[in-house]
C-alpha cells in the first residue's frame, strides 16, 4: 500500500510539474500536500533518497512562489538604506518645501515657537551632546592647536574682508556699477567683517565627521574675537565710532555655548555617557534633526519677512552668494587639507566651515547697533539674512563628500 501510494503521489508530481495547464501558485497549493503525503508512505529505506527529492522539489516550486515577495522586500530594504545614507538631503528638501508651502507656521513668535523649541531648547541640546561626546583632552587639544586656530581666525577676520570684501565690492563698483547699488555692496563688505557661526559650524562638522572639539574652540574664539574685532574692521572701513554691549555679548555666549557644553562634560563622569554611547546612532540623527529645525525656521523667516530687494538685485545676490560660499569652502578645504599644514582630516573639515561661515546670530544686532537710523539699515542687513539659509543648504551638499573624505583618510 505504501509502494503504491508513493507510486501515485510521484506520478501526480511529475504531470503536475511537468503541465502547463497549472499556474505557478496552483502547482505549490497542489504539490505541498503531495509532498507531505509522499514522506508518509516512503519506506524507511527510501526516505533518505525521497527527503532530498522532496526538499529539492519544494525548494524550488517555494522559491518561484515567493520570487516576487523577495523582491518587494528587497526593493523595500535599499529604499530604508537610500533613506538613512541620504536623510540629511532630503530632510532639507522636506523643510525647505514645507517652509514654501507654510511659511507661517515656522516664522518666530508662531503658535509653534521653533525661536524657542529649535532656537534655544534644540541648540542647548546640541552643545549639551558635543560635551558629552567630548573628551575633555580633545577639547585641550583643540585649544592647544595654537597654529591651526590662528590661521582660522586670520582667514575669519583677514582674508575674508581684504582679500574678499574689498576687492570684490570696489571692483563691482568700479566695473560694474550698476549691477548693485553702493548700499548692499556696503552690505557685503559688512557681512565679511563678521565672525564664524556657532550652530551651524558644529553641527555640519559633526554630520560631516570633522574634528567637532575643534570647531566648538573656534566657534567661542571667533565670536569672542568678534566682539573687538568686528567694530574694528567696520572703523577702518566706515569710520563710525561703535560702542557694543560687551558684558551683555558675552554673558550670551557664555549661556548658549560655554554652560552646556560644560554640563555635558560633567555628565561625562556619570552613567548617562554610557547611555549616550549605546544610543549614539539616535543622538546623531537628533543633531541633523534640530539643524534642519533651524533651515526650516531660517526659510520660513526668509518667506514670510522678505529682503525688501529689488528683483534684479535679489537675483544677482542669489547668483552670488552661493557662488562666493562655494569658492570659499572649496579653496579653504584645499588650503587646510595641504600636507604642510599637517592637518588631520577631520581638523580640516572643522577648519573649513569655521572658517566659510558668518553668522547671523552675531552680526543682525551688531549691524542693528551699529547703524541704528541708517536709511540703508535693510541694504545693510540683506546679505547676512540671505546667505544665512544658503550656508545651511550648500554646507549640507558638502558634508557627504566631507564625510567619504574623513573615513577613506582614517582608513
Amino acid at each position: 500500500m505504501n509502494l503504491l501510494t508513493l507510486s501515485l503521489s510521484f506520478l501526480c508530481l511529475v504531470v503536475v510539474s511537468s503541465t502547463n495547464a497549472f499556474t505557478q501558485n496552483e502547482r505549490y497549493r497542489i504539490i505541498g500536500p503531495l509532498s507531505a503525503i509522499s514522506r508518509q508512505a516512503v519506506p524507511r529505506y527510501l526516505k533518505p533518497q525521497a527527503k532530498k527529492d522532496d526538499q529539492r522539489i519544494l525548494t524550488y516550486h517555494m522559491s518561484v512562489r515567493g520570487g516576487g515577495s523577495d523582491d518587494n522586500t528587497s526593493s523595500i530594504e535599499k529604499a530604508k538604506a537610500f533613506v538613512s545614507k541620504n536623510f540629511f538631503l532630503l530632510g532639507m528638501a522636506t523643510a525647505v518645501s514645507f517652509a514654501k508651502l507654510f511659511p507661517q507656521l515656522g516664522k518666530n513668535g508662531s503658535i509653534l515657537h521653533p525661536e524657542l523649541f529649535i532656537g534655544k531648547y534644540g541648540v542647548t541640546v546640541i552643545f549639551l551632546l558635543s560635551g558629552l561626546s567630548l573628551k575633555l583632552s580633545e577639547l585641550t587639544n583643540a585649544f592647544a592647536n595654537v597654529k591651526l586656530n590662528s590661521l582660522i581666525q586670520i582667514c575669519t577676520f583677514g582674508a575674508w574682508p581684504f582679500l574678499i570684501g574689498l576687492p570684490l565690492t570696489r571692483g563691482i563698483e568700479m566695473f560694474f556699477p550698476a549691477l548693485l547699488p553702493k548700499p548692499l555692496l556696503e552690505g557685503l563688505l559688512i557681512l565679511t567683517c563678521l565672525p564664524t557661526t556657532i550652530n551651524m559650524c558644529i553641527l555640519l562638522t559633526s554630520t560631516s565627521g570633522g574634528n567637532v572639539a575643534t570647531a566648538l574652540c573656534n566657534t567661542v574664539i571667533s565670536n569672542l574675537l568678534g566682539i573687538f574685532l568686528t567694530p574694528a574692521l567696520l572703523l577702518r572701513f566706515f569710520g563710525q565710532t561703535i560702542q557694543l554691549p560687551f558684558v551683555e555679548l558675552v554673558s550670551k555666549l557664555c549661556n548658549k555655548v560655554l554652560l552646556p557644553v560644560a554640563v555635558g562634560q560633567a555628565l561625562r563622569a556619570t552613567p548617562v555617557k554610557a547611555f549616550y554611547s549605546n544610543h549614539s546612532g539616535f543622538f546623531k540623527r537628533l543633531q541633523e534633526m534640530v539643524l534642519l529645525g533651524i533651515v526650516w525656521n531660517a526659510f520660513c523667516e526668509a518667506f514670510t519677512k522678505g529682503l525688501g530687494l529689488d528683483l534684479s538685485h535679489a537675483v544677482v545676490l542669489l547668483i552670488m552668494l552661493p557662488l562666493l560660499h562655494i569658492g570659499s569652502l572649496v579653496t579653504l578645504f584645499s588650503f587646510f587639507k595641504s600636507k604642510f599644514l599637517n592637518n588631520t582630516p577631520d581638523e580640516a573639515v572643522a577648519a573649513t566651515f569655521c572658517s566659510a561661515h558668518k553668522t547671523l546670530a552675531f552680526g543682525l544686532p551688531l549691524i542693528n547697533t551699529i547703524f541704528a537710523g541708517n536709511q540703508n539699515l535693510a541694504s545693510y542687513c540683506a546679505p547676512v539674512m540671505l546667505i544665512h539659509p544658503l550656508q545651511l543648504v550648500i554646507g549640507s551638499l558638502f558634508s557627504p563628500y566631507f564625510s567619504k573624505y574623513t573615513e577613506e583618510k582614517t582608513e
